[in-house]
C-alpha cells in the first residue's frame, strides 16, 4: 500500500482534521505518560518495585516518539530545516536519552547519564504543539518579545541601581557583604518573594526597602499585560496551519501563502465541526 506523503503530512502537522486531532490527542497522551514515569520512577519505593516495568514503557514510548520523529522528517520539503527548527530540536531531545540509555544499558550508574535520562521531562515541551491554547500562547510571547526583553532590561538595570544603593548604604556590617550580594537581595525584594535571610537595619535602607517592595508590585502586572494583550490580538487571528517549505506556523486564518516564504498552504477544510 503507498503511504500518500500529503495526506500524512496533514495527519502530522495540521490540527484541523479529525485524523489531525486524533494524531495529537495520541501524542499528549503519550507525552503525559511519559512525564508521569519520570517522575514516579524517581521515587525510590516505586522505583525499586517497578523498576523494569517503567523501563519497558519508557522503551516502547521512546520507540513511538522515534517513529514519530522519522516521519516528520520524511513528510517534510526541507528536512534538514525541520530539524534545526524548535520543535525539531525538542523532537529530538525527547527521544535522545532514551535511546542514549538503550544503546548503552550498563552506564545507567553513571551520574551523566542519570541527568541526560532526566531530560526526558523536556517531552513536556511538546505538549504546547498539540493544544491551541498552548500555540496561542507561544506566538503570543514570540511577538511580544521586544516588549518582554526591554521590560527584563528595565528590570536588570533597576535590581543594579537598588542593590548597589543598598551596599552603600547598609555596609557589611548589616550583611550586605558586596554588591552582587546586595543585588540578589534587590531581586528578592523586588519579585515580593522575601525570603528574609537579608534585611536592612538603618531607617534609610527600610525607607529603600519599602520603594522596592511597592515597585514590585507594579512590575509583576507588566508582563501579564504584555502577553495578555498579544493573546487578545493572537485569539483570533492564528491557525493550526505549518508552512511545509519553511517550517512556519504562525498564520492567520484567512491565510492562502505563508507569510515567511510565500509558499502556498495547503488547506484543509475540516466539514466536521470542531469543539
Amino acid at each position: 500500500m503507498k503511504i500518500n506523503k500529503s495526506r500524512l503530512y496533514e495527519i502530522i502537522f495540521e490540527a484541523d482534521t479529525k485524523a489531525g486531532r486524533f494524531f495529537d490527542l495520541s501524542l499528549i497522551i503519550l507525552i503525559l505518560l511519559s512525564i508521569l514515569i519520570v517522575l514516579m520512577d524517581s521515587i525510590p519505593p516505586v522505583h525499586e518495585k517497578y523498576s523494569m516495568l517503567l523501563r519497558i514503557t519508557e522503551w516502547i514510548i521512546t520507540l513511538l516518539f522515534t517513529i514519530e520523529y522519522m516521519m516528520r522528517i520524511y513528510v517534510v520539503d526541507k528536512p534538514v530545516r525541520y530539524i534545526l527548527s524548535f520543535y525539531g530540536i525538542i523532537d529530538l531531545m525527547a527521544i535522545l536519552p532514551g535511546l542514549i540509555v538503550f544503546i548503552f544499558p550498563g552506564a545507567q550508574s553513571l551520574l551523566v547519564i542519570r541527568a541526560v535520562r532526566l531530560l526526558r521531562v523536556f517531552r513536556i515541551l511538546k505538549f504546547s504543539r498539540y493544544t491551541s491554547a498552548g500555540r496561542m500562547l507561544m506566538i503570543a510571547l514570540y511577538r511580544s518579545r521586544e516588549k518582554i526583553l526591554m521590560f527584563i532590561s528595565v528590570v536588570i538595570t533597576l535590581v543594579v541601581i537598588f542593590g548597589t544603593i543598598m551596599y552603600l548604604v547598609e555596609g557589611e556590617e548589616s550583611g550586605f557583604t558586596s554588591i552582587p550580594v546586595s543585588i540578589y537581595w534587590a531581586v528578592v525584594t523586588l519579585t515580593t518573594v522575601g525570603y528574609g535571610d537579608l534585611a536592612p537595619v538603618t531607617g534609610l535602607g527600610q525607607f529603600l526597602a519599602s520603594v522596592v517592595m511597592i515597585m514590585g508590585y507594579a512590575i509583576i502586572a507588566v508582563p501579564t499585560g504584555i502577553v495578555t494583550s498579544e493573546m487578545i490580538r493572537t485569539s483570533d487571528r492564528s491557525n493550526t496551519q505549518v508552512c511545509s517549505n519553511c517550517m512556519f506556523d504562525k498564520h492567520d486564518n484567512d491565510a492562502k501563502f505563508c507569510k515567511k516564504c510565500g509558499m502556498k498552504l495547503d488547506l484543509h477544510p475540516d466539514p466536521e465541526p470542531s469543539f
